[in-house]
């Protein structure tokens, strides 16, 4: 198809800008410069039908969001607060392969901050994000905030981070429960 067609096809009005090489213009069919001026992350046509299409739209939005500093616009953004069960239907590998991006792209804390905001994370680790919603001597959990900080910081630095490092700490608290329950069981240490 023409340009303008694969423009329209794109997920968000700020990645379907060309650059026309010929004239050193910047060509947009979808309102992407206004967007990028205003810092905004707007999906591309209906939202509803957009994340319908491919759920994995919901994450993009919010990892741009993040990597950008842009805020996700109202329209982009209620549907986030009622369609993150799409997730579930999403394979595994495509998932793991996103929690990459999500999280080891130098802005896993900010990019926390809006999957919790937009009750996605239960959908990408459930058992943690129930974990968040307690307290340990009277005080929020603290340790996957802690992880991921480090991890920006690492990364920042030039440091390597291994998914596994990232996994470990996600799952650091939901490990811990179900230790406490084998114990109780009486399971030795």
């Amino acid at each position: 198809g023409s340009i303008e067609e694969d423009a329209w096809r794109r997920d968000f009005t700020v990645n379907a800008l060309y650059y026309n090489v010929a004239d050193f213009s910047l060509v947009d069919y979808t309102g992407g410069l206004e967007d990028l001026r205003a810092g905004v992350m707007r999906v591309i046509g209906d939202p509803e039908t957009r994340y319908r299409e491919d759920p994995v739209r919901m994450l993009r939005a919010v990892r741009f969001a993040a990597k950008l500093g842009f805020r996700v616009h109202p329209e982009t953004e209620i549907p986030l607060l009622s369609m993150g069960s799409l997730l579930k239907d999403i394979s595994s590998a495509r998932l793991y392969e996103e929690v990459l991006k999500l999280f080891l792209g130098g802005c896993a804390l900010q990019t926390f901050e809006h999957l919790r905001r937009y009750d996605l994370f239960r959908y990408l680790f459930p058992e943690t994000d129930a974990c968040l919603g307690t307290e340990e001597h009277n005080f929020p959990r603290q340790f996957v905030i802690r992880a991921l900080a480090n991890t920006d910081a690492r990364i920042a630095e030039g440091k390597t981070v291994t998914p596994a490092f990232l996994f470990a700490a996600m799952l650091w608290e939901p490990m811990r429960r179900h230790t406490a329950l084998f114990m109780e069981q009486g399971l030795p240490d």
